[in-house]
């Protein structure tokens, strides 16, 4: 195996999608022995084993995350890695060049960054518009949803009385993220679709198509059952003596850059809060 230069966030974004756009990894000038301490521009105790002449400068790397749908992992050898260009002007090997450069065949998971020893390659590898996109995607940061009831939930709710059921429009909105290379840029774009509420009481889940419809003083509480919820019976069995209410967003993806475009796996976003339900009690009065 080819000695690595490991460490944290070792990879530019500038070059965390140049992936061969074939999805396998180019080859290397040589095999065995063909990659030097004399030809690598970096290194002096750059170590060489076993490998296969004309095989892959490197090949093997960790992979981030499941699906390949966060991190690009479909692209380059499928696995995270990507071959990446070593900055630094260094002269090419003997009987070598003009055209080529050096890259290191780059690994990155869980937050861990590998390098192998710098190889010479004739060709530029391709940049990846998937694996651009993929990029954008993880580099997204969503907003949890804020949860918003009429009544409040604090100090507690009625049974029988309707609460409306709403997400804060400032966590309700597209969100953009944008990953680059040289002359590359592709954005990845996510916007909420919709919320499904779960009311910890036994019901079924309540799915609303946006946000909620934030409620006005002076509108009709019945108003809003197509998003809203009435608890029929106390919480004072549950645990905590409370029920934990939910909202969890559906946002969808898209991606779009240098004249292409498509869809990516969507992505959620939930939060809870506790909601303590009682029974009213009827005064009743007389004369004495």
């Amino acid at each position: 195996m080819l000695m690595r230069r490991t460490a944290q966030s070792l990879i530019a974004a500038g070059a965390a999608a140049i992936v061969l756009a074939s999805g396998s990894p180019g080859y290397a000038d040589g095999g065995i022995g063909g990659v030097n301490c004399t030809q690598s521009p970096s290194a002096p105790e750059c170590e060489i084993s076993a490998g296969t002449p004309g095989g892959p400068g490197g090949s093997t790397g960790g992979n981030q995350g499941s699906g390949g749908s966060d991190d690009g992992s479909d692209s380059g050898g499928g696995d995270g890695c990507y071959w990446a260009p070593v900055d630094g002007d260094f002269p090419p090997p003997p009987g070598k060049g003009p055209a080529g450069g050096w890259y290191s065949w780059t690994c990155v998971g869980n937050g861990i960054g590998s390098q192998e020893v710098p190889v010479w390659l004739e060709q530029a590898p391709a940049v990846s518009l998937a694996a651009l996109a993929q990029t954008a995607r993880s580099r997204l940061r969503l907003p949890s949803p804020q949860i918003r009831t009429n009544p409040a939930t604090a100090p507690f709710v009625l049974v029988q009385v309707p609460v409306w059921l709403w997400v804060d429009p400032a966590t309700w909105g597209a969100r953009s993220a944008t990953a680059s290379v040289p002359g590359v840029s592709v954005t990845a774009t996510a916007t909420p679709t919709q919320v499904v509420w779960s009311f910890g009481d036994g019901s079924d889940d309540l799915t609303c198509a946006g946000p909620g419809k934030p409620w006005r003083p002076g509108t009709d509480p019945r108003a809003s059952s197509s998003c809203g919820h009435t608890y029929s019976f106390s919480s004072a069995a549950a645990a905590g003596a409370a029920f934990r209410l939910r909202a969890m967003v559906t946002w969808s993806v898209a991606w779009s850059g240098a004249g292409s475009g498509g869809t990516l796996a969507p992505l959620t976003t939930t939060s809870t809060v506790s909601v303590r339900v009682a029974e009213s009690q009827a005064i009743v009065g007389g004369a004495r």
